[in-house]
């Protein structure tokens, strides 16, 4: 790998030539600008705006541009001299826990390559340091014309460096956050966990730039003077008119998208609920429009049973009455009937009852006349002797 800058790593006392080393490299695809008409290339040139003129890269410097418009020439002579101790140095400045760092603050990333066998023990030490204290350095250096933050981490055997935003040019995030005041129920934070179990994690190799593929075949394509493909149209994404039923149906889609069965939503089981709520209701009118059946009958059978004693009578007295409590207003002419008949059974009983004690009681008196009867003969019959 081609080297981007040349120096040493200051750690303390120890010096440590490395060579600076791009990580990272883009394979976006890059157009040129053409002209539509004959397809001729646009190209820029650099020309003085008081001679009229193109100029070539030799003439071109520096030059700051003030307030007011005026241009302050700076030389390569100028920015040499600076007093800059990271000139040609990435100086560590303190060792802190990864957490510390601010993802907001990262930008370029690149590796630290050992510059020749002097560096080896040396470059070795602090990755072996790094690993242990489980800590990143943070450090200065000057590249492209500024001064710049730093931080130095281990990847596999090799230091990586990232640079870092300085504190002051990370914005806040004033006016991001919603300015509303918003309620989240608990039932759609557990729809967003479920979503997000659902997601699960994935390995950062298997995602690729699907975007750039794309182009790569349109390109392929009018190079072999064939048709383009033609991209599937996007899903329309209105707008969120229910927050639950759209988290719902992410996580349906989700579980299809991995070949598992989706469960039921929340919505459409309050429904099912529902109906079988409904269904439940109409079961039990149809069951108490047997019982008021079976209260009709009643009478009819305690009616039959009238040569009962007076407990029977009572019972069947007692049943119509919860029978007709239960039934509604059209069973009143029932109610009536039964009340009727069994007053009648209890009317019967008790006659039969008087007429069993009347018998009882001339029974007795027949049997007291012969007892006293048969005293007055004995009593006769001793007088005579």
């Amino acid at each position: 790998m081609r080297s981007i800058w040349n120096g040493a790593i200051s750690f303390g006392l120890v010096s440590i030539p490395i060579k600076l080393v791009n990580a990272t490299e883009s394979h976006s695809i890059s157009f040129r600008q053409i002209h539509t008409e004959d397809g001729g290339r646009i190209r820029y040139r650099k020309v003085c705006e008081l001679e009229d003129r193109e100029v070539s890269s030799a003439e071109i410097g520096k030059g700051y541009e003030d307030a007011d418009g005026t241009i302050i020439p700076i030389t390569d002579e100028d920015l040499s001299h600076l007093p800059l101790p990271t000139a040609k140095t990435i100086e560590i400045v303190a060792f802190v826990p990864a957490d510390r760092i601010d993802p907001l603050q990262m930008d370029a990333a690149y590796y630290l390559q050992a510059g020749g066998a002097p560096a080896a023990k040396p470059y070795t030490l602090l990755r072996e340091a790094l690993k242990r204290s489980h800590k990143v350095a943070i450090a200065k250096y000057a590249l492209r014309g500024r001064e710049r933050l730093g931080m130095l981490r281990v990847v596999g055997e090799a230091i990586a460096m990232h640079g870092l935003l300085w504190p002051d040019e990370v914005r806040a995030p004033e006016g991001v956050a919603p300015d509303t005041s918003v309620t989240v129920r608990d039932k759609e934070l557990d729809l967003a966990d479920a979503l997000m179990d659902t997601l699960g994690e994935v390995d950062l190799e298997d995602l690729h730039d699907e975007y750039r593929e794309a182009v790569e075949e349109v390109v392929a394509a009018k190079a072999a003077g064939e048709t383009p493909p033609e991209a599937p149209s996007a899903p329309s994404s209105g707008k969120v008119l229910d927050l639950m039923a759209a988290l719902e149906k992410s996580v349906r889609a989700a579980k299809q998208s991995r070949g598992e069965e989706p469960e039921k939503a929340a919505s459409e089981t309050e429904a099912e609920e529902e109906e079988e709520g409904e269904e439940t209701e109409s079961g039990a009118e149809v069951r108490h429009l047997s019982q008021r059946r079976s209260a009709r009958t009643a009478p009819k059978g305690t009616g039959g049973k009238k040569s009962t004693s007076t407990a029977t009578a009572k019972k069947s007295t007692a049943a119509p009455r919860k029978s007709t409590s239960k039934t509604a207003r059209s069973t009143q002419p029932a109610k009536k009937a039964t009340a009727s008949k069994s007053t009648a059974a209890t009317k019967s009983t008790a006659k039969k009852a008087a007429a069993k004690k009347t018998t009882a009681k001339g029974t007795t008196a027949k049997g007291t006349t012969k007892k006293s009867a048969a005293k007055k003969t004995t009593t006769a019959r001793k007088r005579t002797a």
